[in-house]
């Protein structure tokens, strides 16, 4: 996925196709890489930074979602354009974020149904808001079931990256799972692992826990029930994007229950900001390659002399452009669907 300026060769094994340490290397780098190739064009995109329907109540917002009730026992849920980095919302939005983001995980929600249900309706968003607000559901909104939440987040890791490549080289272990000595960064793992987080409060940082400490928080049957079905969610999803082209490093999940006690899928699923997509054909042990995700404005923000809390700095029109246009190309390499 990702091109350089006039490559000296083929292999990212070549020095010369390394990404330069440091936060302006990295930033540079990225966007070396983001402007050279043919570009992935779209029609202008209207951005959405935060909906106002006055139809429905509003219940909350999110850092990119916006929930409104739609009677007692369903929700409207509005992927707005929002951007979040560093757990700091972004003051700008990313023109047709919110659309690919809300298209990419029906997508998956669609091709995964047979391992797990999830919260989809299938009540067309339009239908339940005023004719002069169809405008801000269109394409970026679905109606889902009301669920009970499950506060523990189920992250899968296939690939050794982030804050995993951080923790195994202190502790031998990610989240506590022990790993076989001598694995190198952007390293696939023998299999999948398990590692769940504790949702946090918004702003704050979700915590990394044990299974264990998972275990004591939701029970057994519960924890192990997830455990085994968001690997299996991953495994299904990695090989078909293999077949893409892609590489889903790592992902996380949210699940919920009905009012019958049955697990659903809820939140989003496999999408550029839950995972962590990296091209095949760029792939190389010892180095991660660009993501298609927001790592290109975390990459920028590392440049800017910041606390990484509110307020952000202001992202420059080049890195929102650029960033929409990662966005909008994970959708079309990975479901092989345009924007609708």
């Amino acid at each position: 996925m990702r091109r350089e300026l006039a490559p000296c060769c083929t292999s990212w094994r070549c020095k010369s196709r390394r990404p330069p340490r440091g936060a302006q290397g990295a930033y540079n780098y990225a966007f070396a890489l983001l402007t050279s190739g043919p570009a992935v064009t779209t029609p202008a995109l209207n951005a959405l930074y935060e909906s106002s329907l006055k139809s429905l109540p509003l219940l909350s917002r999110g850092k990119v979602r916006d929930n409104y009730a739609v009677g007692d026992d369903k929700l409207l849920i509005v992927t707005t354009d929002r951007l979040s980095a560093f757990d700091v919302i972004m003051g700008e939005p990313i023109p047709g974020k919110g659309r690919v983001l809300n298209q990419m995980a029906n997508f998956w929600f669609d091709k995964l149904a047979h391992v797990v249900p999830n919260h989809l309706t299938g009540v067309t968003p339009e239908s339940v808001v005023s004719a002069d607000e169809a405008a801000q559901v269109a394409g970026r909104a679905v109606v889902v079931k009301r669920l009970k939440p499950i506060l523990v987040e189920a992250v899968v890791r296939g690939y050794l990256a982030g804050s995993g490549w951080k923790d195994y080289q202190a502790t031998g272990a990610v989240c506590g799972v022990k790993l076989p000595a001598g694995l190198q960064n952007a390293q696939q793992l023998p299999e999948p692992i398990f590692t769940p987080a504790a949702k946090a409060e918004l702003g704050e940082h979700d915590e990394n826990i044990s299974f264990d400490d998972m275990v004591s928080r939701i029970g057994r049957e519960l924890a192990e029930q997830i455990r085994e079905i968001s690997i299996r969610l991953y495994k299904e999803a990695a090989a078909y994007a293999a077949t893409r082209g892609i590489i889903i490093a790592d992902t996380k999940f949210e699940f919920g229950l009905d009012d019958d006690g049955k697990l659903h899928l809820m939140d989003e699923a496999l999408t550029a900001d839950s995972s962590r997509f990296w091209p095949a054909d760029s792939y190389a042990v010892g180095s991660n390659p660009p993501s298609f995700d927001k790592q290109f404005v975390r990459d920028w923000l590392e440049t800017q002399v910041w606390g990484k809390t509110p307020p952000a700095p202001k992202l420059p029109d080049e890195v929102v452009e650029k960033t929409a246009a990662k966005y909008r190309e994970a959708l079309e390499r990975l479901t092989g669907q345009q924007l609708a």
